[in-house]
């Protein structure tokens, strides 16, 4: 029991020791943002400021629009997230409950849309934009997005775990397809929608070449661009470019920390099975 205990105590403090190295660049990077020029120039460098000081705050809004940025980044972010469990649920409810000639060949292939890199199809992406006329638009951002065959892969594996036995029974009251996956589907499956939908908002969140290409206008271009745009602005500015980090780290961190719950959920969902 003793044994047992100290293991504990053990695996405890590793823990802690591990989180402390992931998060210590962070806070470090926390730290920098608020001292001032002469603190940074110190040697050896300094942990922790002497007083806090908003003037890389202030400096840093001022070289660049970060809150335009931020809000460019949360219009992509929240509509990205909104097309893509939308087309996932609707696409993975089809493919798990429905069957239909072709059903088979037509998950194959947009399963096999995962294995072509990214980086393969960015300039027919760019040049088809291009075309359409979208560039420097919010539509630029967002509609290349509003789908991924990765959100409709998972969204499928979530609507399987319902019991068929619970379909027919609702069809057997007279549940049609669409009120079945409205008020039983989507709730029984809400932790894979919630972690899904955290996992796409980062990941739209932190595009970075993508942006970089269809935005040329300050107006229309993301956090991640704005960033380059304060270290161009002045490469020794560390305050300023700490500060406009920590600006774009704080939407990001509040989504993780508030869908924490529903991110463990759905990760865990189906790895128990009774």
């Amino acid at each position: 029991m003793v044994r047992k205990g100290l293991s504990a105590w053990v695996f405890l403090l590793l823990n802690l020791v591990l989180a402390l190295l992931l998060v210590s660049p962070l806070l470090y990077c926390l730290s920098v943002s608020f001292m001032t020029e002469p603190e940074l120039m110190n040697f050896p460098p300094r942990l922790l400021p002497s007083a806090l000081s908003f003037e890389n705050y202030r400096a840093a809004l001022q070289m660049a629009p970060i809150l335009q940025f931020l809000l460019n980044s949360l219009i992509a972010a929240v509509a990205c997230t909104a097309g893509q469990l939308i087309t996932g649920a609707l696409a993975g409810y089809a493919f798990a409950m429905h069957e239909f000639p072709g059903k088979r060949v037509l998950f194959l292939l947009m399963l096999a849309t995962m294995m072509i890199p990214g980086q393969a199809i960015i300039i027919s992406n760019y040049l088809t934009v291009a075309g359409l006329g979208m560039i420097d638009t919010y539509q630029a951002l967002i509609i290349p997005y509003l789908t991924s065959a990765f959100c409709v892969f998972n969204m499928r594996q979530a609507f399987l775990s319902i019991p068929t036995e619970l379909k027919e029974s609702a069809e057997l009251d007279g549940c049609s397809s669409p009120v079945f996956l409205v008020r039983i589907g989507l709730p029984l499956v809400l932790p894979s929608l919630g972690s899904l939908g955290i996992y796409t908002f980062l990941s739209v969140w932190n595009q970075y070449l993508w942006p970089l290409l269809v935005t040329n206008k300050p107006a229309t271009r993301t956090v991640q661009i704005g960033i380059g745009m304060l270290q161009d602005a002045d490469a020794n500015a560390y305050g300023p470019i700490m500060a406009g980090v920590v600006m774009v780290l704080i939407p990001s961190i509040i989504v993780f920390i508030l869908g924490q719950r529903t991110l463990i959920q759905g990760l865990t969902a189906g790895a128990v099975k009774g």
